[in-house]
């Protein structure tokens, strides 16, 4: 499975953003699927992830309330809605699958084994 991450860009604080990524080689509907940040000199972090029922939804503390993950109904897109955007959220970043299904390490970087390529966002103040 390929994955490809798109949707990042420059944006004001307190705007929006959606980013898409696509799965190729392969649907989402098996796979458990998760977004991470990483910003520069900072290590990766997860933001988001959708189990593969696609019902299922954890966050990070600091995003809570204001990004949304889900799957599309072909599931061969997984989305991040990001709302109230603000210079904290700035960073490249990254979806993820896995096949695995286990709760206590959905929000370990190293649980998941594709990746796609990262996408850039960019918050002005």
């Amino acid at each position: 499975v390929q994955l490809q991450a798109s949707g990042g860009g420059l944006v004001q604080a307190g705007g929006s953003l959606r980013l898409a990524c696509t799965a190729s080689g392969g649907s989402f509907g098996r796979l458990t699927v998760a977004w991470f940040r990483q910003a520069p000199g900072k290590e990766r972090e997860f933001v988001a992830a959708i189990r593969r029922g696609g019902v299922s939804t954890h966050y990070a503390e600091s995003v809570k309330g204001r990004f949304t993950i889900s799957k599309d109904a072909t599931k061969s897109m997984v989305f991040l809605q990001m709302i109230r955007l603000n210079p904290d959220d700035m960073a490249v970043y990254y979806c993820a699958a896995t096949s695995r299904d286990i709760l206590s390490t959905i929000r370990r970087s190293l649980t998941y084994d594709y990746w796609g390529q990262g996408t850039h966002v960019t918050v002005s103040s």
